[in-house]
């Protein structure tokens, strides 16, 4: 799919200079501009992707997950950075220099490109929501942005060709240039929180609890120190969980695994480490229900403690 993008972008770039180039429209510039960026983030997901899916070596023990999240955040710059170029060709515009003619040709070439951005962010996206890909997400969210800009410079042309006023191009590039900063200010954001290693949402720790809950039969009596972050489309989950007294290290162990696959099942990829303590390490976190079996070959009720 990253590859997909590359072609589009790079058979969009080549017909957006030339229709520029052809029409003065700044506008139209500007999204060959914006498609050159485009191009670039095409070609540093397809890169990040391809590195990401490599297993862990002896200098990355963890892997490389995260760099699909450093392509997003690098993406967002990018996009930052295009806005600022947009911005300042419209304002030289605005001043005077130049102005917009032959605007069939760059009608014709920015309703093509609207299609195609539409198209192919769609193939993207559907594909990020799938394999939860950082990467794939920001290359369809920029394509995305892409053909709403494109959307708006081909209503500009329109307005100029039919009314001959020539500061509506370049303030339709500004206006341009304003959404591509808002969506790089988020793309980077986003990519941010996960390279400073943020914990997994909320509904996502519960379903860590709910899967842990019903192993209270297996000798489970509690947990702690439940941390939780997310690399790429990876997810690492670490937890402390507390065995009932007289459960043997063997059993402990086996539990253990069936533990760390339940929780996977839960949340997708995930990479679950779990450490084994004895019941009387007490500490705050979740005191899990005692099971009936075992309250009535201790002769008591359950004693229920939550503390976060």
């Amino acid at each position: 799919m990253a590859l997909l993008s590359v072609a589009s972008n790079s058979a969009l770039i080549l017909l957006k200079v030339v229709a520029g180039a052809l029409t003065g429209s700044v506008a139209v510039l500007t999204e060959a501009i914006h498609s050159s960026i485009d191009l670039v983030a095409s070609i540093v997901a397809y890169l990040s992707i391809s590195k990401a899916d490599e297993p862990a070596d002896e200098s990355h023990r963890y892997g490389h997950e995260k760099l699909e999240n450093l392509s997003a955040a690098l993406e967002g710059v990018l996009i930052l950075v295009g806005s600022v170029v947009i911005a300042f060709a419209a304002f030289r515009r605005l001043l005077g220099h130049g102005e917009t003619h032959n605007v069939g040709i760059g009608i014709a070439v920015i309703g093509a490109s609207v299609i195609v951005d539409l198209v192919v962010s769609h193939l993207i996206g559907r594909t990020a929501r799938a394999t939860e890909s950082p990467a794939l997400e920001g290359d369809a969210a920029h394509l995305r942005t892409d053909a709403i800009s494109s959307a708006s410079v081909l209503v500009a042309l329109v307005l100029v060709g039919a009314t001959g006023k020539q500061w509506i191009d370049p303030v339709v590039a500004l206006g341009v240039a304003c959404a591509l900063l808002v969506a790089g200010a988020r793309l980077l954001a986003r990519s941010g929180q996960v390279l400073a290693d943020q914990a997994l949402p909320p509904e996502e720790v519960r379903a860590i609890g709910a899967a842990i809950e019903p192993f209270a039969q297996r000798g489970v009596v509690g947990y702690h120190e439940l941390r939780t972050r997310r690399a790429g489309t990876k997810r690492y989950v670490d937890v402390h969980v507390q065995f009932r007294s007289g459960t043997s290290l063997e059993q402990a162990h086996g539990t253990a695994h069936e533990l760390k696959d339940a929780i996977a099942a839960r949340l997708g990829d995930a990479d679950v480490l779990i450490h084994i303590e004895p019941e009387d390490r007490v500490r705050p976190g979740e005191v899990l229900p005692e099971a009936p079996d075992a309250a009535a070959r201790a002769g008591s009720s359950a004693n229920v403690r939550s503390t976060s």
